[in-house]
């Protein structure tokens, strides 16, 4: 097979389809039949300079795909693969691969650096190959230039692949010295300058050490400020690019040098190329980030528990940084609205203008004012458009008090440029800075409201008006009236100054959905997110308007599956997904009051029909959505939702075992909580189907983590409705709570996301155990939980020790207590006596400042009591 390998690899790359084919099958098969034969031929002919270079890459590329793969389950799959096999064929292998690395073919070095990484990353974290990085280093200074190439980008691969706890700081120096060296100016190669500045970037997360002693963090940060000098534009990029991951890696380290950055940052966005520019800007945007995390973490009080201390490094350039900004904003593209992925020196400096607001506030107005006033009305659109795009910017960060009358001298200059200006970019704008006003200075919380009986029609007109714009313009309308509708949220209840102009916007934003361009820049899924918001928005007096929307909206879903049926397109999948979301919000809506909830049930059967056609389409958009739309149908309808539910149980065991569109799969198992809401005990038949796949998802190493959490708290729904009928399924449910419960107890010094992540188990653990002890509360079964207790009681324990909980488990877990307590009775007692931390717990969570928090406390201190006095 291995003389053959050569023309299969070829084959597999041919024009011919059927050739094609049967190499990929060829392939295929040697992999299944000797794996360790077909890894060995695979590197021999990316090793082998006499090959053909296709063959040589498609067989990097193959090698590389068998160590390393994006879902979690297989990833493990591969590691365990290359781990078993025979320790003299991976030598062999790992020889042909540091070989190449001095291949004269640029493709070849590459991919071996890739497959080098990958293998790295398997070996290093288990103690294997401990002679890598040495020999790799070996190569780095007296070698010819491509071979240093390749062995400084092979490091940076490597820096990426493993985490930094298994190179040891011998070697970390080693590596950073060989970099350093390789990015200085007197390397005359600039390929390998390029591979060196690439490879610091990937390497930073190891210099911690390196960046707390001080002659080596100068002598780094030297480096890297020289390099952005290089007259290679891609050097210079990757420079700027290590510092602005510099400025969130070692933002506490940076304040000798902000002064140099600030000078050579300035020179880059004033003089140099499009690419460079763009990296300048962003590492201020970086270091904004920065201080608004710290700031909004530690509420601007450094009293010295703060971790990192905020250097204010924004406040202070504030004078120099706000010009250079404001002068990019008319470095505009004259055809940067129809792009959708553009993005280029203005849209960067406006980006980062708004940091800088929501980094110092009040202090940005007066620097930017002036610019505004002096180019709002200039006969050069950039200008205009310039000035606009700035007033949008500060919108967020400064206090209501300072922008209000500001916003209110504006606010009628900005609806006449929308309605009049001759230009496309400054109404493109102009709407998206009106979008801002109604996003952050308008709502029921400011006491000026900046919209008033006497501007609202207005306002209104203006933007039914633009809706008719061409579509980038449209679009930002219809986002302008999201907001606008966003902000009598909390008002609904009260006449809304929306209420007489309900029934022109919703005309008005169909006619949108209909429009022939509708599918440019987003504009149909705005139209329908602004319809949502108005409806969500809507009050007692405009309900008949929205039940008349219902046929009209049902209606164009029925026409989505009929065009199916003739031909399948991308655009039918979003919009069914459109109208779905369209109809949960009026079901919401409707079925939250009795009048109007009486009205709607005339459709529902109807509705239902549709919501299981659309299970027929293949997008998993689609299915998200009217999952969560029947969601939502059987919240409303209640018990009477038991006579879809032999024809909908089939897509709910589908969508459960959804392992593919995970996303699918987790708002299933919602939709199966929204169920037992409606149906209780209803819902029993179903239940032993329900459970068991609920069970084979929890055991699945296939399915993704996310979805585990809302697998638990179904159990306790689940319970809730069925109460000691859930006594069968105990045996099983139980010991998977404890363990999950028990991985989830200890986590200290985990990182940001997988704290998020641990906390959301536990919490999805206790709503399970909340369900199970509320559903057999008053049943004489109640005692088969008392075998359970001590566990649950152990788990608060642990929960309480390791103090990382956040206040939604905090709360979860209180009333966790208290159920125990208020189902077990005087059983529970003496149980709840011995806990190690029952009591002190019980003692914080009464005096927080979290009112939810107090509430769980108070009923469980209450439950409590009456279970130890009895």
């Amino acid at each position: 097979m291995a003389m053959e390998v050569t023309q299969i690899l070829l084959n597999a790359q041919a024009v011919d389809g059927t050739l094609r084919k049967q190499a990929e099958e060829s392939l295929k098969q040697f992999q299944e039949q000797n794996l360790p034969s077909f890894l060995f031929s695979l590197a021999g002919e990316l090793a082998n300079d006499d090959k053909p270079a296709e063959s040589r890459k498609l067989a990097g590329l193959i090698l590389k795909n068998a160590l390393d793969a994006k879902e979690q389950h297989r990833k493990i799959e591969f590691v365990q693969r290359w781990l078993s096999l025979d320790p003299t064929l991976k030598s062999q292998i790992k020889a042909f691969l540091l070989r190449t690395l001095s291949s004269p073919s640029l493709d070849a070095r590459s991919t071996a650096s890739q497959v080098i990484a990958k293998v790295a990353g398997i070996e290093l974290p288990h103690k294997q190959w401990p002679e890598l990085i040495g020999s790799l280093l070996s190569n780095a200074h007296q070698l010819p230039a491509p071979t240093r190439q390749a062995t400084l980008e092979t490091l940076g691969y490597i820096c990426e692949e493993v985490s930094p706890d298994v190179v040891d700081q011998d070697h970390v120096n080693k590596i950073l010295t060989a970099v350093v060296q390789g990015m200085n100016s007197t390397e005359e190669n600039n390929d390998v300058r390029l591979a060196a500045i690439k490879a610091l970037y990937n390497a930073l997360g190891f210099a911690q050490a390196n960046f707390s002693n001080d002659m080596e963090r100068d002598y780094i940060m030297r480096i890297v400020c020289e390099t952005t000098q290089s007259p290679e534009l891609k050097i210079r990029r990757a420079a700027f690019e290590c510092l602005v991951a510099i400025s969130s890696t070692y933002y506490e380290k940076l304040a000798p040098y902000i002064q140099d950055i600030f000078n050579i940052t300035a020179k880059a966005v004033r003089e140099d190329e499009e690419p460079v520019a763009l990296q300048a800007i962003e590492f201020w945007s970086s270091i904004c980030d920065e201080e608004i995390d710290i700031l909004e973490e530690y509420g601007g009080d450094f009293s010295g528990d703060s971790e990192v201390p905020c250097f204010y490094f924004i406040k202070q350039a504030l004078s120099f940084l706000v010009p250079m900004l404001l002068e990019t904003l008319l470095k505009q593209e004259e055809d940067q609205d129809q792009d959708e992925g553009a993005w280029n020196i203005a849209m960067a400096g406006g980006t980062c203008l708004g940091l800088v607001a929501r980094t110092v506030g009040d202090d940005i107005v007066p620097l930017v004012m002036p610019f505004i006033e002096e180019n709002i009305t200039k006969p050069d659109w950039r200008q205009r458009e310039a000035a606009t795009y700035a007033f949008g910017s500060i919108l967020e960060g400064p206090s209501p008090d300072k922008l209000v009358p500001l916003v209110n001298m504006a606010l009628n200059f900005m609806l006449t440029a929308l309605m009049k200006d001759p230009n496309n970019h400054v109404k493109d704008t102009t709407a998206w800075t009106l979008g801002r006003m109604f996003e952050f200075l308008h709502g029921s919380a400011l006491d000026t409201p900046i919209i008033t009986p006497a501007n609202c029609q207005q306002i209104i007109t203006v933007l039914l008006q633009s809706m008719k714009d061409v579509p980038n313009v449209a679009e930002k309308a219809c986002g302008a009236l999201y907001f606008l509708a966003q902000g009598y949220e909390d008002a609904a209840s009260a006449s809304s100054p929306l209420t007489p102009f309900f029934q022109d916007i919703v005309h008005a934003l169909l006619t949108v959905t209909h429009r022939e361009d509708a599918g440019e820049s987003r504009l149909r899924t705005a139209a329908y997110e602004a319809l949502n918001e108005v409806v969500r928005c809507s009050n007692d007096e405009t309900a008949p308007m929205v039940v008349q929307l219902v046929p009209l909206i049902m209606m164009e879903l029925h026409q989505t599956l009929e065009n199916q049926k003739v031909s399948s397109d991308e655009r039918q999948n979003e919009l069914q997904g459109l109208l779905c979301g369209c109809l949960q919000v009026i079901i919401q809506k409707l079925g939250s009051s009795e009048p109007t909830k009486y009205h709607f049930m005339q459709y529902a059967d109807q509705i239902m029909g549709l919501f299981l056609r659309v299970f027929a389409s293949r997008s998993a958009t689609a299915h998200e959505e009217a999952m969560l739309a029947i969601g939502a149908l059987a919240y409303a309808t209640g018990a009477d939702f038991a006579k879809y539910m032999t024809e909908f149980y089939k897509y709910l065991e589908m969508g459960l075992q959804n392992f593919e569109d995970y996303q699918v799969c987790a708002i299933t198992v919602g939709v199966v909580g929204d169920v037992c809401r409606a149906l209780e005990e209803k819902v029993l038949p179903y239940c032993d189907g329900i459970m068991t796949q609920l069970l084979k998802d929890l055991s699945s190493n296939q399915l993704h983590r996310s979805v585990k959490p809302p697998i638990f708290s179904c159990f306790g729904d689940i319970a809730l409705a069925i109460g000691e009928n859930f006594e069968k399924y105990l045996l099983y449910a139980m010991p998977m709570l404890q363990s999950a419960a028990e991985l989830s107890a200890h986590t200290s010094g985990a990182d940001d996301d997988m704290t998020e992540y641990t906390n959301s188990l536990r919490n999805g653990i206790l709503e399970a155990y909340s369900g199970i002890f509320q559903g057999f509360k008053g049943s004489p079964k109640t005692q088969l939980l008392m075998s359970y207790a001590p566990h649950v009681l152990q788990f608060l324990d642990s929960l309480y020790m390791e103090k990382d909980m956040d206040d939604v488990v905090t709360k979860t877990a209180i009333g966790v207590l208290g159920d125990l307590a208020d189902t077990l009775g005087s059983s529970a007692g003496p149980l709840i006596q011995q806990s190690v931390s029952s009591k002190d717990f019980l003692k914080e969570c009464l005096s927080s400042d979290d009112h939810l928090i107090k509430e769980s406390a108070e009923w469980a201190k209450l439950a409590i009591s009456r279970a130890i006095s009895f």
